[in-house]
């Protein structure tokens, strides 16, 4: 097996001295954590594998536990850095895809192999939350210039029929989100909704009333009006099989959270569009209902949400365990549409998502799966970037120990410019 150092383990090692450890591998087994951006970087590295003729296995791991060794060959972690893993793609402060898309280059160039594909990446890159245009403007420019994709006026949605693409989009929380027919009802105005044919007015007609209704909403904070602007002005992906850029990073963070297996076979470029905008479906009807349905409290600081994110049989019982993804969906959208708090703590059945606006979630999710242990010793989070992150624990654990451990490792943390988070 290739040690750590032999395959550039660091997250910052140069690009071609990765590249060159996993084309010399026996085999590689890729290890995403589920989230978009770690599916498209999986991906990428996955796609650049098959093409230099190296064997390579993809699984998501909802909470990043550690990874297995891989005899004769590499253990591959993406977006986060767990131990056990002989290659980290997690550099701190940029998505994970733009790493992975600099060491497929590395690989096709000196190795063989197609170029990555740049759609993907910029998918990848809107799933982590950034904007194409600052974290990637170089690649942004080349797939303009190549034709791959293009700027419009309106909604970032994967399908055509904007109903339905408003209804089930998780970019955005508006009163009419996870509802079909009150999002048709409150498009009726609106013609040619569902058409190719729909013109540049019309679509900016839509976008205006799409942040007109999240900015009216009366339980919509001043953070919103902000947030909204992910889902305008997309980019068109002309020669990808959904409609937008926001649209294929909606449905990789969808699919990375419900169903894993769908999300890769879309991210290795395999098709499975159809079930991964069917899964897509399902999580934005999943957590717009858990968003209006959560309990909430206020602490100073942080903004506590007990949500239902399980699905229930006829008779109103709970007939799945708690969907760890769909949890970190409902902290996002909470924090960036309801909370008036910096921090969101969203809990359920011994799991914590956590959703930070300036840092801290990844300190506030290690100190609770430390600190409370679940059962079978699962103690990694996931997402380990400042402003995410998951964790899972004793389930017996007490909500108000949970809260105050939180508000704990929160006051000990601290944001990018030296900021003390709030307490």
């Amino acid at each position: 097996m290739a040690s750590r150092s032999d395959a550039g383990a660091d997250a910052d090692a140069p690009s071609e001295s990765v590249a060159a450890a996993l084309a010399s591998a026996g085999f590689v087994r890729i290890v995403p954590c589920a989230d978009g951006d770690a599916l498209a970087a999986g991906g990428l590295i996955a796609r650049a594998l098959r093409d230099v003729g190296v064997a390579f296995q993809v699984r998501v791991a909802p909470f990043g536990a550690d990874v297995s060794p891989v005899e004769d060959g590499l253990a591959v972690a993406v977006g986060v850095a767990p131990s056990g893993a002989d290659v980290s793609l997690a550099a701190a402060g940029a998505p994970s895809s733009l790493r992975a898309y600099e060491i497929a280059e590395a690989l096709a160039a000196r190795h063989g192999g197609a170029a990555p594909d740049p759609v993907l990446a910029l998918a990848g890159v809107v799933a982590a939350g950034a904007h194409p245009g600052s974290a990637a403007g170089s690649l942004l420019e080349a797939a303009e210039a190549a034709g791959s994709i293009e700027r419009r006026p309106g909604v970032a949605i994967p399908v055509d029929d904007v109903v339905d693409g408003l209804a089930h989009s998780t970019l955005v929380h508006a009163p009419f989100s996870g509802d079909t027919d009150a999002a048709a009802t409150e498009l009726a105005g609106f013609t040619d909704t569902d058409s190719d044919e729909r013109d540049a007015d019309g679509r900016r007609s839509i976008a205006s009333h799409l942040a007109l209704s999240v900015a009216a909403d009366e339980e919509a904070t001043p953070r919103a009006a902000t947030a909204v602007e992910r889902a305008l002005r997309p980019y068109t992906t002309p020669q990808a099989p959904l409609e937008t850029l926001g649209g294929f990073a909606d449905v990789l963070n969808a699919t990375a959270r419900e169903r894993p297996g769908t999300g890769v076979a879309v991210a290795l470029g395999h098709g499975g569009h159809g079930a991964a905008v069917d899964a897509w479906r399902t999580h934005g009807r999943a957590v717009h209902r858990a968003v209006r349905s959560a309990h909430t409290g206020r602490y100073d600081g942080v903004f506590v949400v007990r949500p239902n994110v399980r699905d229930a049989d006829t008779s109103g019982r709970a007939k799945d365990p708690v969907v760890p993804g769909r949890l970190a969906t409902v902290a996002r959208l909470v924090r960036d549409f309801r909370s008036p708090e910096p921090v969101v703590l969203a809990l359920e059945d011994g799991v914590a998502a956590l959703a930070a606006v300036d840092g801290g979630a990844a300190d506030a999710a290690s100190a609770l799966a430390s600190e409370f242990v679940a059962d079978d010793s699962t103690t990694a989070t996931w997402t380990a970037g400042p402003t995410a992150a998951l964790a899972r624990f004793d389930a017996e654990t007490a909500d108000a120990d949970v809260i105050a451990a939180v508000r704990e490792a929160l006051q000990d943390s601290t944001d990018d410019s030296g900021r003390e988070v709030p307490k």
